[in-house]
C-alpha cells in the first residue's frame, strides 16, 4: 500500500462521517451521496484505521472510534507496524488436485485451444493468489436482484448504514466492503474495491468476537440494467469466498437468477447461502410456503441443501427491516467464518467446476486404444501392399526350379538352359517395375490401412485427441509407400543362392550314373553295329532302357523330395518381406499413433487426479 495515500491510524484525523463542527453527516443519504468516480476532496480527508480500510462512523459511533485510537496507541496491537496475517494454507488433498491440474493444463497446451484451457488457468490462478493472502479472514460476497433489500441486510449486519439504500435503482452502483478486523487489505484489493468504498462495522465488542475475521462485500444488482453492474457481479462473485444469495417473495423464482447463477454455482453449495428477504410482508404462514417453494427451486438446481447436518447450502428468512432472523443470519455466519475453511472449500468448488468442464475432453466412458487385432490386420494389409504373398509363392518355384536344373537329366537340363538362358540361376528372383496401375494400386491399399488403423486408434476417443491421433498416423504414411518399395528390392529375397538339402548331391550321382548307362549302352549298341564287338543286343539294350527311365524316375523323386524345402523357403521368404514390412509401417505410424494415445492416457491419469472430491485447509 502507499502510505501517503493510506496514512498511519495513529496520526490524527477527524470522523469521515463528522463536519467541521463536530455534527455527524450521514453516509448513506441520497441528499449526501457521492459518486463512485467522484473526486470529492472529503475522501482525502477520510480516518484510516489501519492504514487499509476506510471507516465511515455516525454520532453514534464516534465515542466508540476514539476509544479504539487510544487503545492502538497504548497497545501499538494494530497499524502498520503490526504482524502481517498468516497466509491461507491448503491440505495435501487439495495442493495434490491443483498440481495435478496444472499438470493436466500444461500436457494439453498442444492438444486443446486456449479457450477450452482458460477456465482451468483463472481456476489455477486464482488459487496462487488467494494462497498469498490472509487465512484468518474470509470474503463473504452479499449479492441479490433489484429490490431485494440486499443492501439492507448488508446494513444490518454491520450495525451502521453503510450502503446506500432507497427506491431509486439501481441504488448499490459500486461493490462496498466492510471488514470487521484489520488485516484484510490484501483481499479487498484483489477484489478491486478502492478504499473510499471500504467501510467498518459499529464497534461492538459482541459483534467483533462474533464475526472477528469477516469481510462483507455488498455488491451491485446483478439483474441491473447497467452492463457495468452487471459486470462487476460476475467478476467479483468469482474472487469471493462465499455467497450470500438475497431473494424476496416476489422474485425468488426469477429464471435469471437460476440460470445464469445459481444453477452454474450448484458445485459450490457449501459455501453459499440463501436468504428469504422480507418475510415481514408475508401473511401467517405464507413464509413457509414460500421457503418450502425455494427449497424446491433449489433441488431443480442441483444444489444440496445443508439440512439434518448435511454439507450445502443453507437456507435462512428474515426481515432485514424488523431485524427479524438478522441475529441467526449472524450466527450461522459467524459459526461459517470461524471454521476458516470457505476458501478452501472455495477453490475446491472452483477445481470440481473446471474438471466437469474439461470433462468431454478426457473422459470418454469407454476402452480405448489400439487392440493387437488392429495391428495385426494393419500388417497384413501392408504385407499385400508390397506383395509378400507372391513373392514367397516366387521363391518357391525358383527352389524348385533350382532343383530341377540340379537333379534333371542332362538333356532335358540342356533344353531347360536354352529355354531359360537368360534366368539367374542362383534362385533370385529378378525383380521387376511395376506397371504404373499396379503401383497405384499398391498405394491405395498403403493408404487404406493407415486410414483404417487411425480410425480404429481413435475410437472412442475425445474429439481432440482423436484428431491428434489421426494426423499422428498421417503424418507417419508421408513417404510410407517409397519406403516399402525400396524395402521390397532390399528384403524381399532371401541373399545368395537357396539352400541346397544333403541329398542332392547323391542325387546328383544317380542321375549321373544314369546317364553313363545311357552312353555305355549306346556306344556298345554303335560298336555292335560296327563289328567291333561281338553282337549282343540284350545287355546294352537293358543299360539304355534303365539309364533312359531311371533318368526321368531320379528326376521325379527329387522334384517330390524338394516340394518341403521349396515351402519352407518360400514361407521364409513371406515371412521376413510381412516382418519387414510390418516394422517399416510400426515405425513410421504406429509408433507415433502410440504415443499419442500414451500422452492421453497421462493426461486422462491426471484428470482423474483432479476429478477427485477432497476439500480442506490446513
Amino acid at each position: 500500500m502507499n502510505p501517503q495515500r493510506y496514512p498511519d491510524s495513529s496520526r490524527p484525523s477527524k470522523p469521515s462521517g463528522a463536519s467541521e463542527s463536530g455534527s455527524p453527516t450521514s453516509s448513506t443519504s441520497p441528499s449526501h451521496s457521492t459518486p463512485p468516480n467522484s473526486s470529492d476532496p472529503s475522501d482525502s480527508a477520510e480516518s484510516w484505521d489501519d492504514g487499509l480500510i476506510a471507516r465511515r462512523v455516525t454520532e453514534a459511533t464516534a465515542a466508540a472510534l476514539a476509544a479504539e485510537r487510544a487503545s492502538v496507541l497504548e497497545t501499538g496491537s494494530r497499524g502498520p507496524a503490526s504482524k502481517p496475517p498468516a497466509p491461507l494454507a491448503y491440505d495435501g488433498r487439495l495442493r495434490s488436485r491443483l498440481d495435478a491440474l496444472r499438470e493436466l493444463v500444461g500436457l494439453s497446451r498442444t492438444r486443446l485451444d486456449s479457450r477450452t484451457l482458460s477456465e482451468a488457468g483463472r481456476v489455477l490462478d486464482e488459487a496462487a493468489a488467494r494462497r498469498k493472502l490472509s487465512g484468518r479472514h474470509t470474503v463473504v460476497a452479499i449479492a441479490g436482484a433489484t429490490g431485494s433489500g440486499k443492501s439492507q441486510l448488508f446494513n444490518a449486519l454491520a450495525g451502521v448504514a453503510i450502503s446506500e439504500t432507497g427506491v431509486r435503482r439501481p441504488t448499490t452502483a459500486a461493490p462496498i466492503a466492510c471488514s470487521w478486523s484489520d488485516g484484510a487489505a490484501g483481499l479487498i484489493d484483489r477484489l478491486g474495491i478502492p478504499g473510499r468504498l471500504r467501510r467498518r462495522p459499529l464497534q461492538s465488542p459482541e459483534a467483533e468476537a462474533q464475526l472477528r475475521g469477516l469481510v462483507l462485500v455488498d455488491l451491485p444488482d446483478h439483474d441491473s440494467a447497467a452492463v457495468e453492474h452487471r459486470k462487476q457481479v460476475d467478476r467479483i462473485l468469482k474472487l469471493v469466498d462465499a455467497v450470500i444469495w438475497v431473494v424476496d417473495p416476489e422474485k425468488y423464482a426469477d429464471a435469471v437468477l437460476h440460470e445464469r447463477y445459481l444453477r452454474p454455482m450448484a458445485g459450490h453449495a457449501e459455501i453459499m447461502f440463501i436468504v428469504l428477504n422480507q418475510v415481514d410482508r408475508l401473511p401467517g404462514d405464507a413464509a413457509d410456503q414460500v421457503l418450502d417453494d425455494l427449497r424446491r427451486l433449489l433441488d431443480e438446481d442441483g444444489i444440496a441443501l445443508g439440512e439434518h447436518g448435511e454439507p450445502g447450502a443453507r437456507v435462512l428468512a428474515l426481515s432485514a427491516l424488523t431485524g427479524d432472523g438478522v441475529g441467526e443470519l449472524r450466527e450461522v455466519l459467524g459459526e461459517f467464518v470461524a471454521e476458516r475453511g470457505a476458501a478452501a472449500r472455495r477453490v475446491s468448488a472452483d477445481v470440481d467446476a473446471a474438471a466437469t468442464e474439461l470433462r468431454p475432453m478426457y473422459a470418454t466412458g469407454q476402452r480405448v486404444g489400439l487392440s493387437e487385432e488392429a495391428r495385426e490386420e494393419f500388417a497384413a494389409r501392408l504385407a499385400d501392399a508390397v506383395g509378400a504373398t507372391a513373392a514367397g509363392e516366387a521363391a518357391e518355384r525358383a527352389w524348385l526350379r533350382n532343383a530341377g536344373r540340379a537333379c534333371g537329366t542332362p538333356w532335358l537340363r540342356l533344353w531347360r538352359w536354352y529355354r531359360f538362358r537368360g534366368e539367374s540361376t542362383t534362385g533370385r528372383i529378378p525383380v521387376r517395375t511395376a506397371p504404373p496401375d499396379e503401383e497405384a494400386t499398391a498405394r491405395q491399399r498403403v493408404e487404406q490401412a493407415v486410414r483404417t488403423v487411425a480410425d480404429r486408434a481413435s475410437a472412442g476417443l475425445p474429439a481432440p485427441w482423436a484428431q491428434a491421433v489421426r494426423e499422428a498416423a498421417v503424418r507417419g504414411s508421408q513417404g510410407l509407400p517409397e519406403a516399402l518399395d525400396e524395402l521390397v528390392a532390399r528384403a524381399g529375397l532371401p541373399p545368395g543362392r537357396p539352400p541346397r538339402p544333403g541329398w542332392w548331391p547323391a542325387a546328383v550321382l544317380v542321375q549321373a550314373a544314369m546317364t553313363l548307362l545311357q552312353v555305355v549302352g549306346g556306344l556298345w549298341l554303335v560298336g555292335q553295329i560296327l563289328g567291333v564287338m561281338a553282337p549282343n543286343l540284350g545287355v546294352p539294350v537293358l543299360l539304355m532302357a534303365c539309364g533312359i527311365v531311371g533318368g526321368p524316375l531320379v528326376e521325379w523323386g527329387c522334384r517330390m523330395a524338394a516340394r518341403g524345402p521349396a515351402r519352407r523357403y518360400g514361407q521364409e521368404a513371406e515371412r521376413r518381406l510381412r516382418e519387414a514390412a510390418a516394422g517399416c509401417g510400426r515405425a513410421r505410424v504406429l509408433e507415433p499413433v502410440a504415443a499419442e494415445l500414451l500422452r492421453y492416457r497421462e493426461v486422462r491419469e491426471q484428470y482423474g487426479r483432479v476429478a477427485r472430491n477432497g476439500t480442506g485447509v490446513g
